[in-house]
């Protein structure tokens, strides 16, 4: 939806608001007119139900809002002496339209200091969750988003079953552009396996102001920005058309930034000509041909670090075994074994050409060791735009940024007119996983705009490891690389004193209340 089209939807909202409660207002003692002031009806509609002002600003939040709009309706009834449980089924089922009735068909009478304590123990158990989910919603979309990682691309420093708190303020919180969602969960209601939204109407997109820009090799969470998967990992890849914000959520490391020119050589980054050097905590890892001596057995240690080897059994039978998610340091470890001949890492050619990388042309014959050069578009930077180079941005020409683009013979047209050049909308960003050779990235499917960042990795507040069946006590609320060279800082026990000392107020508090 356009700001447009919003302005036309919640003037809309505000005549049906005025025609089924007007009467309401002024058998409240208002004036009619009080009931079609958009704002103003909705802090008068407070007055009349006896809740705090503050409520007003959850009508604003979305998501929020559409958790708080079901108890104003029940509030506004019970205001009105509707209390009974069919009164309230039958207002949430209408959708708020059962007020109309109450407005036009009966006489009803304003209760004016009517108790909003709940009569019930159900009641009073509905009431706080209703409130705590509202507030672990805003935090959760707003502030601090748990996540799961889930792949082993960034093996070494996030593992398979780290739980992360992102931090949505260092980047700007991007503001929910799926307006009907079920609270707190992504894409999918869990154990139900239904999609948890509807696609329309959408807001239109905002993110509200960020404290740190994105910084080179910093971690990062995104929406992954090409057509999504309905549920991750299905084998069966049924694609979807998903809004922005319900895209599948990847976590890799920003390799590059806008205006940067970025090329890969075999295997290594190279950034404005410049090999990148990652920090002390990145460990990156590549693929080797480990060629060896008849009857020569794998390292125990190797095997406890689980390196896949093509060998289930992890036996040396043939010469030649293919190590994945090795680091340098461990592979030139491994080269120094008297039983080893020969260590080789794996790297695609220069020139040979690898249909699955971006951009997915042979006239750009890349592949993921030898890649570019490219520069990354930077928002508000205008291009030379020719059929040659065509390839790398015309998706992000039409899907990123919404505009028509038609080719005829070698002249290029956007929203049907010729032109030659393009200035781009908004900043791009290259993400790659340190596992080279185990990592789905911006290497198969280009550019990360800037509206599908999600935010940064600050914490791993657990850790399972599924394989070996063990909580990794040694990760438990431990930063998150930030792109340097700072070793983890685990504040566990600064948790677990915040926790001990919560339950001794507690304590405390009750015994104290009970004596009284």
């Amino acid at each position: 939806m356009t700001l447009y089209q919003w302005f036309v939807t919640f003037l809309i909202i505000q005549v049906i608001h005025f025609l089924g409660t007007w009467k309401l207002y002024v058998k409240a003692g208002r004036k009619s007119w009080e009931a079609a002031v958009p704002v103003y009806n909705a802090i008068i509609l407070m007055k009349i139900i006896n809740r705090p002002w503050w409520w007003v600003l959850l009508l604003f939040i979305p998501i929020i809002n559409i958790i708080i709009l079901p108890v104003i309706w029940v509030e506004t009834i019970r205001s009105f002496g509707k209390n009974t449980p069919k009164d309230t089924a039958l207002v949430l089922v209408t959708l708020g339209f059962y007020i109309f009735y109450v407005n036009y068909a009966l006489d009803v009478t304003h209760i004016e200091d009517r108790s909003t304590k709940p009569r019930t123990v159900a009641g009073e158990w509905t009431s706080s969750i209703i409130f705590a989910v509202i507030a672990a919603t805003f935090v959760h979309t707003y502030f601090m988003q748990p996540f799961v990682i889930p792949t082993s691309s960034l093996e070494k420093t996030l593992l398979v079953g780290d739980f992360l708190f992102v931090s949505k303020f260092h980047y700007g919180a991007r503001l929910p552009m799926t307006s009907v969602a079920a609270p707190m969960v992504h894409d999918t209601i869990p154990g139900l396996k239904v999609r948890s939204y509807l696609k329309e109407p959408q807001y239109p997109y905002f993110r509200l102001p960020g404290i740190q820009d994105v910084k080179r090799n910093e971690i990062v969470v995104f929406n992954w920005p090409v057509d999504t998967v309905r549920f991750f990992r299905d084998p069966s890849q049924i694609h979807v058309d998903k809004p922005l914000d319900k895209k599948s959520n990847y976590v890799k490391r920003c390799v590059g930034l806008p205006g940067d020119e970025l090329e890969i050589k075999d295997g290594y980054i190279y950034i404005n000509g410049t090999r990148t050097k990652l920090g002390e905590r990145a460990k990156p890892q590549y693929s080797y041909t480990v060629y060896t001596k008849e009857g020569v057995r794998l390292s125990p240690d190797l095997m406890y670090q689980r390196y896949n080897v093509t060998d289930p059994m992890g036996q040396i039978g043939a010469r030649a075994y293919v190590f994945k998610s090795l680091t340098e340091e461990v592979a030139n470890t491994l080269s120094q074994n008297s039983g080893i001949d020969s260590v080789v890492r794996q790297i695609e050619p220069k020139g040979k050409y690898n249909p699955f990388v971006f951009p997915h042309t042979p006239t750009m014959p890349w592949n993921e060791d030898n890649f570019g050069p490219i520069t990354l578009p930077k928002e508000g930077e205008t291009i030379t735009l020719t059929t040659d180079n065509l390839p790398l941005y015309e998706y992000l020409i039409k899907e990123y940024e919404g505009h028509e683009l038609t080719v005829n013979g070698n002249t290029i047209s956007i929203d049907n007119k010729e032109t030659n050049t393009y200035t781009f909308g908004q900043d791009y960003y290259w993400m790659m996983g340190d596992n080279r050779h185990n990592s789905e990235d911006s290497r198969f499917w280009g550019f990360v705009p800037f509206d599908h960042i999600l935010g940064k990795p600050v914490f791993v507040w657990f850790s399972y490891d599924s394989a070996g069946g063990k909580v990794r006590w040694d990760r438990l609320f431990t930063t998150v690389d930030g792109g340097g060279d700072s070793q983890p800082v685990s504040y566990l026990k600064y948790f677990l004193a915040l926790v001990v000392a919560w339950f001794a107020f507690d304590f405390f508090r009750k015994k104290k209340k009970k004596k009284a």
